[in-house]
């Protein structure tokens, strides 16, 4: 009896294992992560699997001629990756990532390197499978070698910013011929293959010959839509269009890269580039100036329709653009002080009198977006900041917050009375007309600069620093020190600028982080060292929806604009482009202008520029 009961309860518990194991096999086929042709941080995808090319291409826009814009300052490197050397502009066009964004729909990128994409539910990796055709510009496949070789020497030696960004990624392998799988540290980042897949790929069997982390003018090999052509150090850069591009009749690529030939002049600065492109010496100006845009263009190129003038807009938020300050050095420690500074700045009368009233103030680092904070703190926010209350101005959770204003009429007294308040409750004291600390040491500052367009913005500025008997000084230089100063620190204010997408993420510690805030060359220029900011930052890289996403932005963007850590300046809703009528564009996209790929160059329209204004330079090879 005994032995006949134990041998049937073997039978039966091997029945029930066998159930058991049938169902967690079953259970496991349902659940395995599938290969897609995409990704959507938001979930789903606007263009199906066998989709032709995206909707706001013109699929039949013709190939050929020449784009000519402008850079400002010099360049002595064609290796972009390094901190190293001033890069030269468009370096870009010449390499090719893993995927490519949809420009029409937010947060969501399509297959380029890669033909599909494996992310499982967890978000714990990501896999990539490469096409098979992809080809170097000497004709060697792209393998799952150069991608890991890409991935970990752009970590250990290229810019700061990718050491931030790839910082959660555990290890790469190659998982089969053409495969290559990125492990996580955690679960739950729901960016990180997103930004796996805008990984630019270098080519291993070149690097490996030639020193990485160094500068350099000789012609880098790439696998893009571009390859370099006649390089003039420091006067122009030439990108050519290959024939013969592995990728061109792929469905992100019809349409886009339609120019034989971009060539990027180099001017030393801003104005003269201006006076050259009204005498055409180039094709194509984005105007950043409020009074350029305004004053600059009557003339009879504009008038006769020879030159066209557009404001481009998309839905994207509007960058932080703001007076930086360096928080590494004592005097602005006291988050008073930099409140008063913002006190000072009269942005009002600055619009009007500066901009012809065409900027609106900055008033939240997600400007023009949903993700922009406004009014109190919701409760998912609450829920977020009130375990750092303590650590929080209280004004936070009590009011919105606003920027200083004014009338206008460039009588500033009222905020300067609260600005000179804050100055006194941080320790600070007016002796003599000059403004010292408790030690007697003078405040100053000095606005380091590589634009002098921006002069005309300090100069009134200065003057409302110096009633509050703040010392201040211009220190214009040129791009190339500008750039070598930034990178160590070196500076007292600057003008910077801090774009975002719908879809912020990884990024955010390099902007804000405290792990790169001391990292030369980082993003983080301000410097900021902030423990509320960093739990947000997780919080908005780990967010499990796009509601979480959003309230954890809202929480951050309160943080940063309450702690008064910059100066804010200005925006303005759309992108001026000033442009000779030798081209056509389709209507922009959602999420992006479409510069330089969507547009084309149509011969009509330059022979009639010829006709019409024969004393002008012929662009090159047109």
């Amino acid at each position: 009896m005994r032995a006949g009961r134990r041998t049937i309860d073997r039978v039966g518990r091997g029945a029930i294992y066998a159930v058991v194991a049938l169902l967690l096999a079953t259970v496991g086929a349902i659940a395995a992560p599938q290969p897609t042709h995409g990704l959507s941080y938001f979930g789903e995808l606007k263009y199906g699997p066998d989709f032709k090319h995206f909707d706001y291409v013109n699929a039949d826009a013709p190939k050929g001629g020449t784009l000519r814009m402008a850079a400002i300052g010099t360049f002595d490197s064609l290796n972009g990756f390094v901190l190293k050397g001033n890069p030269a502009a468009g370096l870009g066009l010449i390499y090719d990532t893993l995927m490519t964004p949809s420009s029409d729909e937010p947060g969501a990128e399509y297959g380029l390197v890669a033909q599909s994409v494996t992310v499982p539910a967890d978000r714990s990796w990501v896999e990539f499978a490469l096409r098979p055709e992809t080809r170097w510009h000497d004709g060697q496949p792209i393998t799952p070698e150069d991608v890991i070789f890409s991935f970990e020497t752009l970590k250990r030696q290229g810019r700061p910013f990718f050491r931030m960004y790839y910082a959660n990624v555990a290890k790469v392998e190659k998982t089969g011929p053409h495969s290559v799988r990125f492990t996580f540290e955690g679960t739950g980042n729901r960016e990180l293959p997103q930004i796996l897949g805008q990984l630019p790929i270098l080519p291993k069997h070149y690097w490996t010959k030639h020193k990485f982390d160094a500068t350099t003018l000789q012609p880098p090999l790439g696998s893009g839509p571009y390859e370099v052509g006649q390089v003039q150090p420091g006067r122009s850069m030439t990108y050519v269009r290959v024939k013969d591009y592995w990728g061109r009749n792929l469905p992100v690529n019809v349409g886009r890269y339609n120019f034989d030939a971009i060539r990027f002049d180099y001017y030393r600065d801003d104005s003269i580039a201006l006076q050259a492109f009204k005498a055409g010496r180039f094709d194509l100006r984005v105007e950043t100036g409020a009074k350029n845009w305004a004053t600059a263009y009557d003339v009879p190129a504009v008038r006769q329709g020879l030159i066209r003038r557009v404001v481009l807009k998309t839905a994207l938020p509007e960058p932080m653009q703001a007076f930086v300050l360096n928080l590494r050095r004592a005097k602005y420690a006291d988050p008073r002080v930099r409140e008063a500074l913002d006190y000072a700045f009269d942005f009002e009368w600055t619009n009007k009198t500066l901009f012809y009233g065409q900027y609106t103030r900055v008033e939240s680092y997600f400007a023009n977006s949903e993700l922009a904070a406004t009014g109190l703190p919701s409760a998912g926010e609450k829920a977020l900041l009130e375990p750092f209350k303590a650590d929080l101005p209280p004004e936070l959770f009590e009011r919105p917050y606003a920027e200083p204003h004014t009338d206008g009429s460039g009588t500033n007294r009222k905020n300067l009375r609260v600005a000179q308040v804050l100055l006194n409750q941080a320790g600070f004291q007016v002796r003599d007309g000059v403004l010292v600390d408790k030690a007697g040491n003078p405040f100053t500052i000095e606005f380091l600069l590589d634009n002098p367009a921006f002069e005309r913005v300090i100069a009134p500025y200065q003057e409302n620093l110096r009633r509050l008997g703040i010392r201040s000084t211009i220190r214009e230089i040129d791009s190339a020190q500008y750039e070598n100063r930034l990178r160590d620190f070196d500076f007292d204010c600057v003008v910077g600028n801090f774009p975002e997408s719908l879809s912020p993420g990884n990024e955010q510690r390099a902007y804000w982080g405290s792990a790169a805030a001391d990292r030369p060359g980082s993003e983080n220029i301000a410097g900021i060292e902030d423990k509320v900011v960093d739990a947000l930052i997780d919080k908005i890289i780990y967010a499990h929806d796009r509601d979480a996403l959003v309230t954890a932005t809202h929480a951050l963007d309160r943080v940063l604009l309450w702690r008064h850590y910059m100066i804010p300046q200005w925006y303005m809703d759309g992108t001026r482009v000033a442009y000779w009528d030798r081209f056509a564009f389709p209507e922009p996209p959602k999420y992006d202008i479409g510069l330089p790929d969507l547009w084309w160059f149509e011969q009509a329209k330059a022979k009639d520029i010829e006709r019409r204004a024969p004393a002008l330079t012929k662009p090159d090879g047109q």
